[in-house]
């Protein structure tokens, strides 16, 4: 099964340049129905969110996120 870290991105200024960050806010799954084999996706969220955009990412090793932050 296929996993992928779900998260928001988040823009601001640092040193007078743009940047963004990913800000972690769940997990989406790949799944497949064992009857046709057809795959689908289901997204567990850690907490409401009220955002218009959230971006998926395969999970690296532990500790190894640049850019993602857990909260």
């Amino acid at each position: 099964m296929t996993n992928y870290i779900l998260t928001v991105p988040v823009t601001y200024k640092k040193d007078g340049q743009e940047k963004t960050s990913y800000r972690r806010v769940g997990a989406v799954f790949e799944n497949r129905k064992t009857d046709n084999g057809e795959v689908f996706l289901s997204i567990k969220l850690d907490f409401p969110v009220g955002v218009t955009e959230l971006v998926a990412f395969q999970p690296k090793p532990k500790g190894t996120e640049e850019g993602i932050e857990n909260e």
